[in-house]
């Protein structure tokens, strides 16, 4: 048997000695004396650190009071430079001035026939003498619908491109007058055609269908007519040269002697003319009055003083008796005289330029004012043309009484021709008593086709004229539908009449960024992105281009692309493409927007543009966090041709129309700050604060770009507003 033995063994422990009293007391002691010597530091390293805030703020304090002195002391010279730099607007101005009055002579020694719209008693005669030509073929209405077209686009263009403080309100009326007379007088000559086509119906029908149908087509129209020559009750579609355009049209009108028309305008004779707004004349004619008050008080002074200076000379002369001193005396009041002379010719050029500067300057502050009130007096399904845009034309649809055809006889064509000339078929009829109880009046599926070169960002709606409250209306429109393929849009009219396709005028506001870059000496690209379209447009001198447009990512093709036009001529000519970013007065009321002060937002364009020959500008996020008052955006110089880099230099400038100043932040920061970038400094404008960090080969291409290239820059930025709709 095994026995197992245990060992036990004892090993002594650290045993917890026992405090004394005195010893805890000394320890809590200690304890208390090392908090306090910790707290006494913290409070000592607390005070240097606030005392080191504050020095840093005292210093910074300084600093800013000094940049602000500095500032402030060079203001004035800033500013009178920059008064100077900006005669180009006044001087582009008076170039404009020049054109627009020597336009008369132009027209004059071209010698081609045509009337100046712009004169009264030659258009009148114009007017006249066509209204009494008869019997004109649709192809001769066309062939002088051209030259009409282009003396509405001239007169147009006249009331556009002159700036209110320079129409008079009986010239206004004048071209206004002319440009409705010129266009009721072409539709009733497209109507007077149409009856003279229809007459003809029976020797032009169609051998298969027993029916004419007509198409003429051409730059401006485009004419599609049917005629019931059958009245074959199974015949209920109408289409046009082999395509979808046309009207599913009901029984009764399948039975009758009618002729169906679809009239397409591809310009809009319908919407109303837009009066000139009058707040402006009010506001630039009073400081016009000023300025000329200035000038008269001027002229009156220097004239009185070349009589007392004339007084005095001769007074002079009479008491000399030797004739040598006589001739002297005579020679130096000549030399006087001439001197007087010449210092009120150049006052007098130096007021006239006071004039226009402020007369333009008045002008492109009130381009950037919003209006107060939106429209309201608006009737129930009336199309708001400050919100929607016509576009595409007008097409002017029709159900017409055939008239009586012509018959041959013994080789004449015997014609009978109705007294009331072309009259309408009325559908749905006011009564229904002379029809049939199995006859009903639905509404006519129509099918047209949108003009190719206009663009819809979205599917475009349908609206019918009133002619009783003259205006757009969408009511009596059903059943829209919208092929964007085939660029055809189907829907039911319950009554005929004109109807167009329109578009939200701000459907490509607010921008999401835009830039502008040097190209040329001279010459710039616009660049404006929006939600749907990326749109470049090239400006040089006084014209500008549309580059570029890229639909939805897509290049897409339009016919404005390489057509170089004056800015006026090519902001009409985009917004008639369907490409509008360019906000009115009213657009704030459809449109979410970064408002800005107009005086700096004005200022800001003017002063980008004198600068826009050798640095590029471009959207900033931080413009949106800013305030009202102030403006941020990207710059960089920029002296070559190439394309721009994937990521640039930028600076970033905040400018309030009286401080520029470079931020310290750039694009990518975590959060905005308007503190100032180190070793830069406050100053008065925009080119002044360019001029600090820019080359000089930079500062010589700004002195010596072209006055109406500046104007021209000027002019597009202030009518985009890229700094308030981005």
């Amino acid at each position: 048997m095994q026995v197992s033995l245990v060992y036990l063994f004892y090993v002594p422990g650290n045993k917890k000695k026992k405090i004394s009293k005195a010893e805890r007391l000394r320890q809590l002691q200690e304890e208390e004396e090392r908090r306090q010597k910790e707290e006494e530091e913290a409070r000592l390293k607390y005070e240097k650190e606030e005392m080191e805030k504050l020095e840093i703020k005292r210093i910074e304090r300084e600093k800013w009071r000094q940049l602000e002195a500095k500032d402030l002391e060079r203001r004035n010279e800033e500013l009178e430079e920059l008064y100077l730099l900006e005669r180009c607007f006044p001087e582009a101005e008076k170039l404009k001035r020049e054109t627009r009055l020597l336009s008369q002579w132009k027209h004059y020694i071209q010698c081609d026939g045509s009337p100046d719209p712009s004169v009264s008693q030659e258009i009148n005669t114009f007017i006249s003498l066509w209204k009494e030509e008869t019997n004109e073929t649709f192809e001769e209405v066309i062939g002088k619908s051209k030259l009409v077209l282009n003396l509405i686009d001239k007169l147009k263009l006249i009331l556009l491109e002159t700036p209110p403080y320079d129409l008079q309100d009986k010239i206004v009326t004048q071209y206004q007058g002319s440009i409705l007379e010129l266009q009721e007088l072409l539709h009733c000559k497209f109507n007077t055609a149409t009856e003279i086509l229809l007459r003809q119906a029976s020797t032009l029908a169609d051998l298969d269908s027993g029916n004419m149908e007509k198409v003429i087509q051409d730059e401006n129209i485009t004419l599609y007519v049917w005629a019931n020559l059958k009245k074959n009750p199974r015949y209920r579609s109408v289409r046009f040269s082999e395509t979808q355009i046309g009207f599913e049209i009901p029984r009764i009108l399948a039975t009758s002697d009618i002729a169906l028309r679809l009239l397409h305008t591809h310009y809009d004779h319908v919407t109303p003319l837009r009066p000139v707004p009058t707040s402006l004349q009010e506001h630039t004619s009073t400081i016009t009055n000023l300025v000329r008050d200035e000038e008269k008080n001027l002229e009156a002074a220097i004239s009185k003083e070349m009589q007392e200076e004339c007084k005095q000379e001769e007074n002079e002369s009479n008491s000399v008796h030797e004739e040598e001193i006589k001739v002297e005396d005579q020679g130096e009041t000549e030399v006087k005289m001439s001197s007087v002379q010449e210092e009120p010719e150049v006052t007098k050029c130096e007021l006239e330029m006071k004039l226009i500067s402020e007369t333009v300057l008045a002008a492109q502050l009130l381009l950037l004012e919003n209006a107060h009130e939106k429209p309201s007096d608006l009737d129930d399904n009336e199309v708001d043309l400050c919100q929607f845009t016509t576009l595409g034309g007008v097409y002017h649809l029709d159900i017409l009484e055939l008239p009586p055809q012509c018959k041959p006889m013994k080789g004449w064509m015997v014609m009978e021709i109705l007294k009331e000339g072309l009259q309408k078929y009325i559908y749905p009829p006011e009564t229904t008593e002379d029809f049939e109880t199995d006859y009903s009046f639905p509404p006519i599926e129509v099918t047209l086709e949108v003009h190719e070169n206009v663009i819809f960002f979205e599917d475009p709606m349908v609206a019918r004229w009133d002619a009783e409250g003259k205006h757009w209306k969408t009511d009596g429109i059903s059943n829209v539908s919208y092929k964007s393929e085939e660029r055809l849009i189907t829907f039911n009219l319950e009554t005929f009449g004109p109807v167009t396709l329109i578009q939200d005028s701000h459907i490509n506001m607010p921008y999401q960024s835009w830039e502008l870059r040097p190209l040329d000496v001279n010459k710039v690209l616009l660049s404006v992105t929006t939600i749907f379209a990326e749109i470049q447009i090239q400006i040089k001198e006084n014209l500008c281009m549309l580059a570029s447009i890229k639909v939805n990512n897509k290049k897409h093709s339009s016919i404005l692309e390489g057509r170089w036009m004056t800015p006026v001529s090519f902001i009409t000519a985009l917004k008639e493409a369907g490409l509008n970013i360019f906000p009115t007065r009213h657009s704030h009321f459809y449109v979410i927007i970064n408002y800005k002060v107009p005086l700096t937002e004005m200022k800001a364009y003017r002063q980008m543009a004198l600068l826009s020959s050798a640095f590029a500008f471009g959207w900033s996020r931080w413009n949106m966090l800013c305030d009202s008052k102030k403006v941020v955006f990207k710059v960089r110089e920029h002296l070559r041709k190439e394309e721009p880099i994937e990521d640039p230099n930028w600076a970033l400038l905040m400018f309030s129309g009286d401080r520029a100043q470079r931020l310290k932040i750039d694009e990518y920061s975590d959060t905005f700050s308007e503190a100032l970038k180190e070793e830069t400094e406050f100053h008065s404008t925009l080119y002044h604060m360019v001029k600090d960090f820019a080359s000089e080969e930079a500062m010589e291409k700004i002195r010596s770009s072209n006055d109406q290239f500046i104007d021209s820059v000027g002019h597009m930025l202030l009518l985009t507003r890229v700094l308030s709709y981005s």
